[in-house]
């Protein structure tokens, strides 16, 4: 991970529909070359955040920039900045896997489309399918494709809504190692899960946006500092995100700190 001005800037970003606030200044920053994971509950703002910061979108109030342009007054510069992949694949149903990366590939004024396709097909485990049309991939295959798309022209900054909803164990594997890759070539990564394992995994810094609201932002081991020490017994057990996450959300299921004590005589 590289150092500096972020390449990523939100400074107390609101957004509501009609009488639904929705952000509620929202503040963070993300390193350049770094993966930053955004976690919270469903409804709690995170595609709101990621549509306003890929210019899809129109805050109502607050600032924000990426790689340096200003979201409203830059969109042009920030697209070009930017790769996107959302919630649902957006892959051409009629066109094949191959012809989508190629078509992509074209798109962005880049050299040998079609190496550039078979590459991103063997590394997404789609080779066996590359000249069947999109519309007849399962929904895990559907996804790698849209991720693979999301990787041509390696852009200094990538969003990733959920990028593994719906992926096998193997396939969602495959994913994380592309984003670590991408990562240590210098790309930005700013990724939505509802899996709290997966940004263990992968993140750098981790955010938890509740109710509108960034309520806790730091490394894995700086979320652990907010929870009471482990008191030691026979082996201490490290609070893992989820115990963090429903901690600080306010939840009542997350496990204890240690394990129990054994029952007198048992010792």
């Amino acid at each position: 991970m590289t150092t500096g001005a972020p390449v990523i800037r939100v400074t107390a970003l609101e957004k509501s529909y009609k009488d639904l606030r929705v952000l509620r200044g929202v503040d963070l920053e993300v390193a350049r070359g770094s993966i930053f994971a955004l976690l919270g509950s469903n409804g709690a703002g995170k595609t709101t955040v990621v549509r306003i910061l890929s210019t899809l979108l129109a805050a109502d109030a607050g600032t924000a920039t990426v790689n340096g342009f200003d979201v409203t007054t830059q969109a042009p510069d920030v697209r070009g900045s930017i790769s996107l992949t959302g919630q649902f694949a957006a892959v051409d149903e009629v066109l094949s896997g191959r012809e989508n990366l190629a078509l992509v590939a074209r798109l962005r004024h880049l050299e040998d489309p079609r190496g550039i396709a078979e590459d991103l097909l063997r590394r997404f485990a789609l080779t066996d399918a590359a000249e069947r049309r999109a519309a007849t991939y399962s929904g895990g295959m559907r996804r790698r494709l849209d991720i693979a798309m999301s990787l041509i022209g390696r852009p200094p900054v990538i969003f990733l809504d959920e990028p593994t909803t719906g992926l096998d164990p193997e396939a969602r594997l495959e994913v994380w190692r592309a984003v670590r890759e991408l990562a240590g070539q210098g790309t930005t990564v700013l990724l939505t899960t509802q899996y709290l394992d997966e940004a263990e995994q992968l993140a750098d810094r981790i955010a938890i946006l509740h109710e509108g609201r960034i309520i806790a932002d730091g490394t894995l081991a700086d979320l652990r500092q907010l929870l009471p020490p482990a008191r030691v017994e026979y082996v201490e057990k490290q609070p893992t995100l989820e115990d963090v996450f429903l901690a600080i959300i306010g939840g009542d299921t997350a496990v204890p700190a240690t394990e129990p004590t054994a029952p007198e005589g048992s010792r």
